[in-house]
């Protein structure tokens, strides 16, 4: 693994040095042939490459898909990545894939919080605290709604996971351990449906396929054909399932 700058093209003014984040390179051992380029939702750039790819190709791959990288980096700051949200009358949030304004009510309900006729509506006596009663709702949905999700999955695919536990993770959507026990954030509530299903699905195949080799891939792709669409909207669209 090396870190680099990419260096500008000749008829760039400005060096890209000066306005690009740091680019780590990683070189892979294992059987990738292509390159890839990705960004984390820290904002950081993460390229891999064949482990015997000359750095004047690498260099090249880079500045030819830099303005993909900009463009994206663009897109995160309009989303308002890295700003918390401030919980007041309009503000949207997502749930399974839409956006919902916020409405805050001066009455008492038997709930803090509830989505209802297209909106959230939280109580205002509950808004100081709104950020901690907005993650219980989600840890709620996701606790309710996976688990039977993940039952009817795991019947039709005749797997059987020992356990379900819901995190708080950014960016590790799910996981399965040495046991089949599953853990998925909360966070995936916020994902459209068809992404959702895909992070349970892979979770699932990790059951009898603990790596991520072709014949991992291969029973994700018998499944959902369009897996791929799923892994790019979360890459792409990561950063925004967060309050």
């Amino acid at each position: 693994m090396c870190r680099l700058l990419i260096r500008s093209s000749p008829s760039s003014p400005v060096p890209l040095e000066e306005r690009a984040p740091l680019c780590q390179v990683i070189r892979s051992r294992r059987r990738q042939r292509t390159f890839s380029i990705q960004i984390r939702e820290d904002g950081k750039v993460v390229c891999r490459v064949p482990y015997h790819t000359p750095t004047k190709a690498v260099d090249q791959f880079l500045r030819e898909k830099w303005p993909w990288v900009e463009k994206k980096l663009a897109e995160r700051k309009v989303f308002g990545e890295g700003v918390e949200k401030a919980f007041t009358e309009g503000e949207t949030f997502l749930y399974l894939g839409e956006s919902y304004p916020l409405e805050i009510v001066d009455e008492d309900g038997r709930v803090p919080l509830e989505l209802s006729f297209g909106r959230f509506i939280l109580r205002k006596k509950y808004q100081s605290r709104a950020k901690d009663v907005f993650i219980e709702w989600y840890k709620k949905e996701a606790k309710d709604r996976l688990a039977e999700r993940v039952m009817f999955l795991s019947e039709r695919l005749s797997l059987r996971p020992t356990g379900l536990r819901i995190t708080s993770a950014r960016g590790r959507w799910g996981s399965c351990s040495h046991r089949n026990r599953l853990c998925f954030s909360w966070r995936i509530m916020m994902a459209p449906i068809e992404v959702i299903d895909y992070v349970l699905i892979h979770e699932l195949f990790h059951i009898v396929e603990k790596n991520h080799s072709p014949r991992f891939w291969s029973l994700v792709e018998q499944i959902l054909p369009d897996y791929k669409e799923s892994r790019r909207w979360l890459r792409e669209n990561g950063h925004r399932l967060n309050l």
